[in-house]
Parts: structure tokens; C-alpha cells; sequence
């Protein structure tokens, strides 16, 4: 007994272990996925490119022929299909997104790179925004149930959820902008500034930022709210709760615990939502031309562009599960429930 006992694997670890298992199964088929989609795509991903190739022959047709056989040896084209989803996993593994068509003979990594931190300044404080008011007046209307102000934010925070953020985009752009020329129409700052930490820079960037981050702040509230509401007035209405207000405990204390004991599967949501971002908010940035890498990946699409589309989906597909292992190391730590479930499969 004492030798089993000395010897016995942690729960946490063994859950950990089967969740990594999980997790790298799965990413493995999401690449397949990533692979498979965009050669099921009528086109010819090189035609574009073949025919700039075509027109400079004439000036120098030995120097084209020489590229066009680096592009098919580049590229894999005339390969079997196996031996080029083999390639592809083998440089996915190692980080190598390889060279983008489109905009040969630039790196796909040289081109998602620079638009990550926009979409990351963009996403992050909106999502983070949204998820605290919302979850801040959801706790407080589904505390008040039955009130005016419950009622409120009910029908607004339904409306808002409902409403697709890129038609909330549009609207946003016609009035603040078109109508009321409040805001630039798009892009992140002014052409005729160039890109440094001076005052006059960032003012112009925060002014090209209110719009695409109302779009995505706005219709993300609502969901969070009506979440949050529904969680407070199942917790307020648990055995612990009925009884602590049976003793008269303040009001104040009750919606505090409420609150908390409801935040949980929020916070679930949250890291997910965060893990997430790097796939951009496709449509809001192709409306208002923000360089993140939703608009690399509209670009890599309209194009036919396999390499810079598959690019984005491994880039977002790690992030997407490394925030889901974080949270599943968390719930393993604070959960003694998960780690108990985990060690009787």
C-alpha cells in the first residue's frame, strides 16, 4: 500500500494528460479541415499571378521561366494531393506557413505578423469592454427581476444580440461618419502620417479606432448581459441563497456572492472569445479597412491565396486551443469535481 500510494499519478496530472491527448487529436483534424477547405474552392489559385508572370515574359522570358519553376516547385503544384497535405502538416508542426501567392514573394508570416496587433488593440479591449459591462447590468437586472430596469435591458440587450455586427458596422459608419462626418470612414490612421508613438499619431489612431470598436462592443453586450441574467436569477434561486435571506443577511452580500458564483461560466466564455481574436472580426475590418488579420484573410480569400488563408486558421486554431487548455488547467485547479471525473474514465 505504502509503494501504490508513492507511486500514484496526480489526478490533475492525469486529467491534463487526457485533455493534451484531446487537444492534439483534434488540432491535427482541424488542420485536415484547414487543408481540405480552400481546394474545395473553384479557381486557379496561380492564374493572377501566372498572368503577371506571362506579361513580363516578353521583356525577359528566360528570367520568368526560371520563376515560374521555382513557383511550382514553391508551391507543390503537380504533386499527389497526399504529398502535398503531408507538407503542409510537416511545416504547420514546425511554423513554417510558407509564401503567400497572392503577394509573391512575401512570407506568410511576414504579412499575418504586422496585422496582429492591430486586430489584438482592436479586439481585446472591446471584448474584454463588453464582457464587463455586460455582465455587470445582466447581474443587476437579474438580481432586480420584474423591474423596470430588468426590463430594459432585457429588450435592449436582445435587440443588440440579434443585430449582426457588420450591419451594425454599416449603420455606425452612415450616421457618424457619412452623415455627421464625426469619424473617418475607415482604415487605422491617416495616410499622409507615418506610423510612430508621437501625440499627434496616436490621436489619429484612437480617432480611426472609436467606430470599428463601437461595432464590436455594442453587439457583443447584449450576449453577455442576457447570459449573466439568466445565471444571477438561477443562482438567487438555489437552496443557499433562499436560506441565507431567511437569516436577513444584507442585500448587498447576497447579489455580491450571486455575482460571483454566476461569473464562472462567463469567465469560461470569455477566455474562449479571447482565444479567438486572432481570426479578427472579418467583415467590421473589411468595412472600415482596418489592417488586422481578418482583413489579411479576406484578401487571402477573394484571391485563392491556400497559403495565406491556411496561415491565419493554424494561427487562429492554436491560439483557440491554448486558451482552451488554460482553462481547463484552471477549472482542474479550483474544480475538485473535474479532476475526480477525470480519474474514473
Amino acid at each position: 500500500m505504502v509503494s501504490d500510494k508513492r507511486f500514484r499519478i496526480s489526478p490533475v496530472v492525469i486529467f491534463l494528460v487526457r485533455r493534451s491527448a484531446f487537444l492534439i487529436t483534434t488540432y491535427f483534424i482541424a488542420l485536415t479541415i484547414v487543408f481540405i477547405l480552400p481546394r474545395a474552392i473553384p479557381g486557379n489559385p496561380l492564374a493572377l499571378l501566372l498572368t503577371q508572370l506571362f506579361q513580363q515574359a516578353q521583356t525577359n522570358p528566360e528570367a520568368i521561366r526560371e520563376v515560374y519553376k521555382k513557383l511550382m516547385e514553391e508551391f507543390g503544384i503537380g504533386k499527389p494531393i497526399y504529398v502535398q497535405y503531408i507538407e503542409f502538416l510537416s511545416r504547420a508542426f514546425r511554423g513554417d506557413l510558407g509564401t503567400s501567392i497572392a503577394f509573391y514573394p512575401k512570407k506568410v508570416i511576414d504579412l499575418i505578423a504586422p496585422a496582429i496587433p492591430w486586430t489584438l488593440a482592436l479586439l481585446v479591449p472591446a471584448t474584454i469592454s463588453a464582457w464587463t459591462v455586460g455582465n455587470l447590468i445582466g447581474a443587476v437586472a437579474g438580481y432586480k427581476r420584474g423591474s423596470k430596469f430588468e426590463k430594459t435591458v432585457l429588450i435592449s440587450s436582445l435587440i443588440l444580440s440579434q443585430t449582426p455586427y457588420y450591419w451594425l458596422a454599416m449603420l455606425l459608419m452612415f450616421v457618424l461618419a457619412v452623415r455627421l462626418n464625426i469619424f473617418p470612414y475607415g482604415g487605422a490612421y491617416s495616410q499622409d502620417l507615418i506610423p510612430s508613438f508621437a501625440p499627434q499619431f496616436i490621436l489619429d489612431v484612437l480617432w480611426h479606432y472609436v467606430l470599428p470598436f463601437l461595432s464590436i462592443f455594442l453587439s457583443a453586450i447584449g450576449g453577455w448581459a442576457i447570459g449573466m441574467r439568466v445565471l444571477t436569477i438561477y443562482e438567487l434561486g438555489s437552496d443557499y441563497m433562499t436560506y441565507s435571506e431567511s437569516l436577513g443577511v444584507k442585500e448587498s452580500i447576497i447579489f455580491k456572492y450571486a455575482f460571483r458564483n454566476s461569473l464562472l461560466p462567463q469567465v469560461t466564455g470569455l477566455a474562449l472569445s479571447l482565444g479567438s481574436v486572432l481570426g479578427g472580426a472579418l467583415i467590421t475590418e473589411v468595412v472600415f479597412n482596418y489592417p488586422g488579420t481578418g482583413y489579411i484573410l479576406f484578401r487571402g480569400l477573394s484571391t485563392l491565396d491556400y497559403p495565406l488563408i491556411q496561415g491565419v486558421f493554424v494561427i487562429l486554431i492554436a491560439t483557440l486551443y491554448i486558451a482552451n487548455f488554460a482553462v481547463d488547467f484552471v477549472y482542474a485547479l479550483i474544480d475538485p469535481r473535474i479532476r475526480l471525473a477525470g480519474e474514473k474514465v
